[in-house]
C-alpha cells in the first residue's frame, strides 16, 4: 500500500504507468484506470431525457474491483494529479475519476503532457491545472448524442430488418458514403477517348535520342477531343504525312516542399498505403509506441508523442533538435534558412495539440529495429522519416518542356501542337529520407529525359501510337481515402476514424476486396432505410455542423445541454414516422409449399431468407435458391479427416465451419479454430487455438492445436509477453483486464488500453 508521502498519479493505461513511474521515481505511486471507469449502462438509455438529458452514469462489474483500488490508493496519498491523455475523452475520464473515487476539491490536479519523455512530464508537473469542464461537457454530449442515435434508432432497425444491427451518429454517415459511391459505380457509363503519342528525332540524332510527345490541340480547336478510332486514325494519318518541328523550348526550375509530419488521419492514410495497415492496427501500434517501449540500457521510453491528434503544429525544440540532426547527417545544403513551420488545414483542429513525431529524432530506426515488434518499427520508421522530412530543405528540379508543331500537308495552316515534357531532380532535399507517393503514370507525355532542342530544330517521325482509353468510375473507399473524406468533410474526431470503420465491418454492412471497402446487401438495406427515415441523423452536411457545436461546447461557447436539445427534438420526431415505415422484406413469385401463400424475402442472421407471408400462422422457411451455394467459400488448406480431400468454409446454424468439398460422398466436417498468437507451453511445437466446451453451458477455452498429440488445455486466454516478475512465458487472461502469471502466481493487469469506444446499441 503507497505510504502517505508518496503522490499519486493516474493514468489510463498499465503501459503508461510504468513508463511514468521510470521516470517520477519512487516518491510517485502511478495507477491505471485502465480506459474509462464509469459509463452508461448498456441495459437501458441511461439519458433521463425529461431531466435535461442528464447522463446515468454507473460504474461497470468489470472495473469495480479497480474503482475499490483507486480510492485506496487515494486515502492514502498526498497530492493525487490525474495524468491522461491530452485530449476530450482524457478529460473525461481524470472527471469521472474523481467522480467515483469521490476526490475532494483541492486534493486533486490535471497534468497534460503530448509526449512520455521526463522533460515533458517534469514541465507538465511544474503546471499542473484545473480539469477543463468544458472539454468534459463536450465528452458528454458526444456520447449522450451517440447513445440517443444508437438506442433510439436501432431497435426500429431489429424490427423493420432484424435483430442485432446497429445504427451510430457518425458510422451511419460513413457508411452512407460507402454506398453512394458504390451506387455512383453501379450507374456509371464509360466514355471512350483516344490519346496518340508520337516518337520523335531530330534529324540525323542518334536513335537512343528520340523522345515521345503527346498531341493536345491543334490550331483550329481550343481543345482537341478524340472520341473514337475513326478520329484518332484520321489524326494518325495527318500525322504521318507532316512536317514537324521544334516551336519552342522552356527550361524551369521546380521546388517541392515537404509534406508536414503526421496527423491522426495522415497517419492511418499513409500506413494504409505503404504498409498496407488497418486504421485500427495502425492506432494499436501507435498507442504501444507512445505508452513507453523498453529499450535496453534506457528502460521504458515512450517514442513518440500523442497520436490522436489533427494538428501538424511542432514544438521549437523539437524543430530544433531535427535542424540539428540533419546538419551532421546530411550537411547544411539540407537545412532550409528558416525553421519550418505548418499550419493545420482541417476544420476544428486543436491547435494546442502537436503533430505526431519523434520524442527525439536521435532515437533512429536503425538504433531501435532490436527492440521494436516488426509492426512497431515499420510504423516508427514511417513516422520518423516524415518527421525529419517536414524539417528538411526543399526538393529542386529542372523541367523542360518542348512544344513541337506538325504541319499536315493537307491543311499546313491547321497545326497539329505535341509536347513533351521532362523533369529531372537536381537536388533532392527531403527526397534523401522520404518519398512521397506518387500516382501511377508519367502523366501527358512525362519522360525521364530529352535530347537538346533548340526553337526550329527539324524532327522526323519515328512512330505514332494512338491508344484507347475510357472514362473510369469513382474509385471505392479505401480505409486510407474513407478517413481523409471523413476529415475533410469534418465528420468525426481523430479518435472515432478507427472504431468507425471497424464497426461497419463488424456489423456486416461492409466487407474487404482488397484495400477496397464494398458495401454488402445488409449495408444498402440499413443505409437505404436510415436515410428515408432519418435524411438529417445520416447527412454529412448536418453531422458535420453538429462537430462544429461540439466544438464550441469544447470552447466554451456554448452550454451542451441546448445542443442535444436541439437535435433530440427533430429526431423522436423522425422516430415517430419510422415506427409506421414498413418492414424491409421483398414480395417474391415464391409460394409456400405449406399453406400456398406468397413467400417474402427477409433478413436473418446468416443472411437473406425466404419465409412464408402467413407467419405467424404458418412458419415455413426456406434458403434463397443460389446463395446457399455463394456464402460456400474456396477449398482451404485444411484437408478432411474422413477422406483427406480439401475442406472449405461453410456457413451452418451455428457460424462457420470446415466442411468435406466431396460431400454428399463424404460428410467430413472440422470446427474452425482461431489461433491467439501464441505457443503452445506444454509442448512448445503447437499453437494455441480458441474453442468451445461441447456438453452443458458452451464455455470458451484454449488448448493445443496438435490434439490428441498435445492435451494442453486452459479456460484463461495465453497471453504472448513474458511475466514481468520471472520473465517465464506464463501469461493468461484472468478477467476482462486482469493478468495471472501460471509460473510464479505474479498478478497485474493487461497493458493495452482499450480505443476511445463509439456508442452502440445493445446486442
Amino acid at each position: 500500500m503507497a505510504s502517505k508521502s508518496k503522490n499519486l498519479v493516474i493514468v489510463e493505461s498499465p503501459a503508461k504507468a510504468r513508463t511514468l513511474s521510470a521516470i517520477l521515481g519512487a516518491g510517485y505511486d502511478v495507477r491505471a484506470s485502465v480506459g474509462h471507469i464509469r459509463d452508461l449502462p448498456k441495459s437501458k438509455l441511461g439519458v433521463d431525457v425529461e431531466q435535461d438529458f442528464a447522463p446515468q452514469y454507473i460504474v461497470p462489474k468489470e472495473k469495480r474491483d479497480v474503482v475499490r483500488q483507486l480510492k485506496e490508493a487515494v486515502a492514502q496519498a498526498g497530492s493525487v494529479f490525474l495524468a491522461t491523455d491530452p485530449d476530450r475523452e482524457g478529460e473525461a475520464i481524470s472527471w469521472h475519476v474523481v467522480q467515483a473515487t469521490e476526490l475532494e476539491q483541492g486534493r486533486y490536479r490535471r497534468v497534460v503532457f503530448h509526449e512520455i519523455t521526463p522533460d515533458a512530464v517534469k514541465e507538465a508537473f511544474q503546471e499542473p491545472r484545473d480539469i477543463d469542464l468544458c472539454l468534459v461537457d463536450a465528452q458528454q454530449a458526444r456520447r449522450v448524442l451517440d447513445r440517443l442515435v444508437g438506442y433510439k434508432i436501432s431497435p426500429l432497425l431489429w424490427q423493420k430488418i432484424r435483430r442485432g444491427l446497429s445504427a451510430g451518429r457518425v458510422q451511419s454517415v460513413a457508411l452512407r458514403m460507402i454506398v453512394e459511391r458504390e451506387r455512383e459505380i453501379q450507374g456509371f457509363k464509360p466514355r471512350e477517348y483516344w490519346t496518340i503519342d508520337a516518337l520523335l528525332n531530330k534529324e540525323g540524332a542518334a536513335p537512343e535520342d528520340a523522345f515521345k510527345a503527346r498531341l493536345y490541340g491543334r490550331t483550329s480547336h481550343k481543345k482537341l477531343e478524340i472520341p473514337d478510332q475513326a478520329s484518332a486514325d484520321g489524326l494518325v494519318s495527318e500525322l504521318r504525312d507532316a512536317t514537324l518541328r521544334v516551336a519552342g523550348v522552356r527550361a524551369r526550375p521546380l521546388r517541392r516542399r515537404p509534406q508536414p509530419p503526421f496527423t491522426t488521419s495522415t497517419l492511418q492514410q499513409e500506413a494504409s498505403r505503404r504498409l498496407n495497415f488497418t486504421a485500427k492496427r495502425t492506432m494499436q501500434v501507435a498507442q504501444h509506441l507512445y505508452e513507453g517501449i523498453e529499450i535496453h540500457g534506457s528502460g521504458r521510453v515512450g517514442l513518440i508523442t500523442y497520436m490522436r491528434t489533427d494538428s501538424v503544429a511542432v514544438a521549437e525544440v523539437a524543430r530544433n533538435e531535427a535542424r540539428h540532426f540533419i546538419h551532421g547527417r546530411w550537411g547544411g545544403p539540407y537545412v532550409p534558412h528558416q525553421p519550418r513551420v505548418y499550419k493545420t488545414k482541417a476544420k476544428g483542429a486543436q491547435e494546442a495539440h502537436e503533430a505526431i513525431r519523434p520524442t527525439s529524432v536521435t532515437r533512429t530506426p536503425e538504433s531501435l529495429k532490436k527492440e521494436l515488434t516488426p509492426d512497431q518499427f515499420k510504423l516508427y520508421t514511417l513516422i520518423w522519416q516524415r518527421f525529419v522530412a517536414s524539417q528538411m530543405a526543399d526538393a529542386a528540379y529542372d523541367q523542360t518542356t518542348a512544344e513541337v508543331e506538325a504541319a499536315p500537308r493537307a491543311n499546313p495552316s491547321d497545326l497539329l501542337h505535341l509536347r513533351a515534357t521532362c523533369t529531372v531532380l537536381t537536388f533532392p532535399g527531403y527526397r534523401a529520407v522520404y518519398e512521397e507517393s506518387k500516382d501511377n503514370g508519367n502523366g501527358d507525355g512525362e519522360q525521364d529525359r530529352l535530347p537538346p532542342l533548340v526553337q526550329g530544330d527539324e524532327l522526323r517521325l519515328l512512330d505514332v501510337t494512338p491508344e484507347q482509353h475510357f472514362t473510369e468510375p469513382p474509385p471505392r473507399f479505401t480505409e486510407a481515402t474513407l478517413v481523409k473524406a471523413l476529415e475533410e468533410n469534418g465528420i468525426g474526431r481523430p479518435s472515432t476514424y478507427a472504431p468507425i470503420i471497424s464497426t461497419i465491418l463488424d456489423r456486416g454492412y461492409v466487407e474487404r476486396d482488397g484495400r477496397a471497402l464494398k458495401p454488402l446487401d445488409l449495408g444498402f438495406v440499413v443505409n437505404d432505410m436510415l436515410v428515408e427515415q432519418f435524411p438529417s441523423i445520416v447527412d454529412v452536411g448536418f453531422t458535420a455542423e453538429m462537430e462544429e457545436d461540439l466544438d464550441q461546447v469544447a470552447r466554451g461557447e456554448r452550454a451542451w445541454q441546448p445542443v442535444i436539445k436541439e437535435f433530440y427534438g427533430p429526431l423522436e420526431e423522425a422516430l415517430g414516422r419510422a415506427r409506421h415505415a414498413p418492414k424491409a422484406v421483398e414480395e417474391t413469385s415464391e409460394t409456400c409449399e405449406k399453406c400456398g401463400r406468397p413467400m417474402l424475402l427477409r433478413w436473418g442472421r446468416f443472411g437473406r431468407f425466404l419465409a412464408c407471408s402467413g407467419f405467424p400462422d404458418c412458419r415455413n422457411t426456406r434458403p434463397v435458391e443460389g446463395e446457399e451455394k455463394a456464402e460456400a467459400l474456396p477449398p482451404t488448406d485444411e484437408t478432411c479427416p474422413e477422406c483427406g480431400a480439401p475442406m472449405a468454409v461453410k456457413r451452418g446454424r451455428f457460424g462457420m465451419f470446415l466442411a468435406c468439398t466431396r460431400y454428399p460422398e463424404c460428410k467430413g466436417v472440422k470446427r474452425i479454430e482461431r489461433k491467439v498468437g501464441v505457443e503452445c507451453p506444454l509442448c512448445g511445437k503447437g499453437d494455441v487455438v480458441q474453442r468451445q466446451s461441447r456438453k452443458g453451458r458452451r464455455r470458451t477455452f484454449y488448448g493445443c492445436s496438435r490434439y490428441p498429440e498435445c492435451t494442453y488445455t486452459s479456460w484463461s486466454r495465453p497471453l504472448p509477453d513474458p511475466c514481468p516478475s520471472c520473465g517465464q512465458r506464463q501469461l493468461a487472461a484472468s478477467g476482462a483486464k486482469k493478468t495471472q502469471c501460471g509460473a510464479c502466481g505474479w498478478k497485474g493487469e493487461l497493458a493495452t488500453a482499450p480505443e476511445a469506444e463509439l456508442a452502440q446499441a445493445p446486442a
